[in-house]
């Protein structure tokens, strides 16, 4: 049942702080986490807030990996870089600036074992816009009867059009109508942003980031080709409600002309 927590940082120490704590107050009970770095000065995780959260994790029994990835060869390789890492049943790829309320990881875990899906993920929120209603972004929603179906979602699809569904607060508006509910709702979606688990063999199967070879070094959206993939092959879910907020700091990518699918073929 073990979990590989695997986050991609770069410049970020306050971020990965409050990642850290997230994942510091967890009830599961069997996770690992792995972080690389890929800062120009000093790494993010030698900050003392980063220290602290890594000295309570290893505190209460979870074993923290710290390393450096460099020179950078691009968020694909990163994200294989620290893939080829783990040996775990499942790997939770999170985000540096993503904060995951206590539960999160077991639920995401319970719905990907059940669910025997190739990967489920918690879209990320922001909270600033808890206010902002949008109901025809949210007009895409589907639930899940079952077990997720193989599916291959491409851009230009309706099925594509399912990514509102993760913009601004939706998430967090989207989780009100499940708090009812006993457990965890699996619904269709498009991809999922910054908080995703993978069963990591069906991961590897669908190849991995092992393209990031195919790419430049500035290139984004390497996450979503590799969900593609893997939703393509094995199926894949959202799983409201959601725990995972985003921490809304401006944006390490800056360069966003490249996106991974529109070079690689999913």
């Amino acid at each position: 049942m073990s979990v590989d927590v695997l986050i991609p940082t770069c410049e970020r120490p306050a971020e990965l702080a409050v990642t850290l704590s997230g994942l510091a107050a967890q009830d599961f009970p069997d996770f690992t986490v792995r972080v690389a770095d890929q800062s120009d000065g000093a790494a993010s995780y030698d900050s003392p807030p980063a220290q602290a959260m890594v000295r309570v994790l290893r505190h209460r029994g979870h074993p923290v990996h710290l390393g450096r990835n460099l020179p950078r060869r691009g968020l694909a390789q990163q994200r294989s870089h620290l893939l080829e890492q783990s040996g775990a049943d499942h790997v939770l790829f999170l985000d540096d600036d993503v904060w995951l309320e206590p539960g999160a990881i077991s639920r995401l875990h319970s719905a990907i074992t059940e669910l025997g899906c190739g990967m489920v993920g918690n879209a990320v929120t922001g909270l600033s816009y808890v206010d902002d209603r949008r109901p025809h972004e949210l007009e895409p929603y589907e639930e899940w009867e079952g077990r997720p179906e193989p599916e291959q979602v491409m851009p230009g699809t309706r099925e594509w059009q399912r990514w509102t569904l993760h913009n601004a607060a939706n998430p967090t508006h989207l989780s009100e109508h499940v708090r009812n509910r006993p457990k965890w709702t699996p619904y269709k979606v498009a991809w999922i942003g910054g908080c995703v688990m993978f069963d990591r063999e069906a991961l590897v199967n669908a190849g991995g980031f092992d393209f990031w070879r195919e790419l430049p070094v500035e290139h984004c959206g390497e996450d979503v080709l590799a969900q593609m993939k893997v939703a393509a092959k094995y199926g894949a879910a959202g799983i409201l409600p959601t725990g995972a907020v985003h921490l809304e700091s401006p944006t390490t990518v800056v360069n966003r002309d490249t996106e991974a699918y529109d070079v690689v073929t999913p």
